[in-house]
């Protein structure tokens, strides 16, 4: 992987930060907090939500070492204004 392309990854993971997630029945999951990448690679792996709703908390997700609740990166379906995911990808 080139560095330029490495750069642009970085770009494109801070402009994520921030951004809702929502399921595409439009239940509210919360924010990226972070994201969790595979260093070597740079494949995205995980969300990591900020502000988890209570839909969100009531759900089996995966957790990290902090109790952040975690969201698989293959669940994304769609980044615009919104991260959207497919729910059943996720549970």
């Amino acid at each position: 992987m080139s560095t330029g392309q490495q750069e642009g990854d970085k770009k494109f993971s801070k402009q994520l930060i921030g951004k809702t997630v929502v399921s595409k029945t439009g239940k509210r999951f919360g924010e990226v907090g972070d994201i969790v990448f595979e260093t070597r690679s740079g494949e995205l792996i995980h969300i990591v939500l900020e502000n988890p709703t209570s839909y969100s908390l009531k759900l089996e997700l995966e957790k990290d070492k902090t109790n952040n609740l975690l969201v698989p990166f293959s669940a994304v379906i769609a980044i615009g204004d919104f991260i959207v995911i497919a729910e059943e990808d996720v549970i």
